[in-house]
């Protein structure tokens, strides 16, 4: 699919992906808390997996991505692949790059689901 990104997405995208990433994190905060109060394992083992676990993490979009204009589809895709951003967050854009996002972002949800 090819998108041509206009002026009022990438504004907007820049205005949100700070809150994005943000909530993003935060909830991958509460999961490695959660893996860290796991008495059943040992404090070596919680340590290295989550070490392991953030390095993982790092790669995600919902973490990090790339600040270029050539990049606000794919990182749309990504953001809302990984579940970092949802239907609601799309409200503003342009229905070119909405419906971009929902039509291959639903394609790879369903594959992770499989």
């Amino acid at each position: 699919m090819q998108y041509e990104v206009n002026e009022s997405d990438w504004k907007l995208f820049r205005s949100r992906i700070t809150e994005w990433q943000e909530n993003y994190m935060e909830s991958l905060v509460a999961e490695y808390v959660i893996h860290l109060q796991d008495g059943a394992k040992s404090a070596a083992d919680r340590f290295w997996e989550l070490e392991n676990r953030i390095q993982k993490d790092k790669q995600y979009s919902g973490v990090a991505c790339e600040m270029r204009r050539s990049a606000l589809l794919e990182n749309m895709l990504r953001l809302y692949r990984e579940g970092a951003i949802e239907d609601a967050d799309l409200v503003g854009f342009s229905d070119e790059l909405v419906t971009a996002v929902k039509t291959s972002g639903s394609a790879f949800r369903e594959e992770d689901a499989k």
